[in-house]
């Protein structure tokens, strides 16, 4: 036992903490969706011992399976210390404007986010109508159509979500969850797009269902929205 009465730290634990941390740095270096038959390659480890790590770090949250449970993401736990370690970002006070303006014009909560390394980053979340599970959208982002718009993004990224996603970017260009998390409401996910025309973030949209089965009028509202804050904030 140690002095405070818990086990012992063995010679053997520094090195198995190392090898993890390692894991979770490969993966976030490497993307989401990444195997553990890269990671072991990668690392030098034997696959015994990658897979052991990997389903330590998923069982405390520090990594997910991607939707096809064929590849691994950083999840909700790293997303919250790179929170604590960083400043949050802020949106200009022109981009501001921008999201003042779509929130008066759509009743609804309008909501900004970015894309980076795998995971959503929230930028500017609408306090009147606010998010209503933010570590679950770190954790599960195929469940909610922010994540759903990353993910269908990845080429490497499957799933029965993921699919569906990507056939509702070609049909309204942006991505949908109905009715999966609270039966009455939903969300939609329009893409922001960099000056070279790459994916960085959305403008996301929550609020009744039958206005996320039906998006018409959502999307003719927020399309310019996300045209006009793309260079505001990427």
């Amino acid at each position: 036992m140690g002095e405070g009465g818990g086990p012992a730290l063995t010679a053997r634990q520094p090195g198995a903490v190392h090898s993890a941390l390692s894991v979770l740095e490969a993966v976030a270096h490497l993307g989401a969706g990444v195997t553990a038959q890269r990671l072991s390659a990668e690392l030098g480890l034997p696959r015994a011992t990658t897979y052991r790590l990997l389903n330590l770090l998923v069982e405390d949250e520090y990594l997910v399976r991607t939707p096809d449970l064929s590849g691994f993401a950083l999840g909700a736990k790293v997303a919250q210390l790179a929170a604590v370690a960083a400043p949050p970002a802020r949106l200009s006070s022109a981009a501001r404007a921008v999201v003042a303006d779509a929130r008066r014009r759509v009743r609804g909560g309008v909501h900004v986010v970015l894309f980076v390394e795998g995971r959503v980053v929230v930028l500017d979340a609408d306090p009147d109508f606010p998010l209503s599970d933010h570590a679950r959208l770190a954790r599960e982002p195929e469940r909610y159509a922010l994540g759903r718009l990353m993910l269908a993004d990845d080429g490497h990224a499957h799933g029965p979500a993921v699919d569906t996603a990507r056939d509702d970017l070609a049909r309204w260009g942006a991505t949908r969850q109905s009715g999966e998390v609270t039966p009455t409401a939903g969300c939609l996910a329009i893409p922001l797009r960099d000056g070279a025309g790459v994916l960085a973030g959305a403008v996301g949209f929550s609020g009744p269902r039958h206005r996320i089965d039906e998006p018409e009028a959502v999307l003719s509202a927020l399309g310019p929205t996300a045209r006009e804050l793309g260079p505001l904030v990427v």
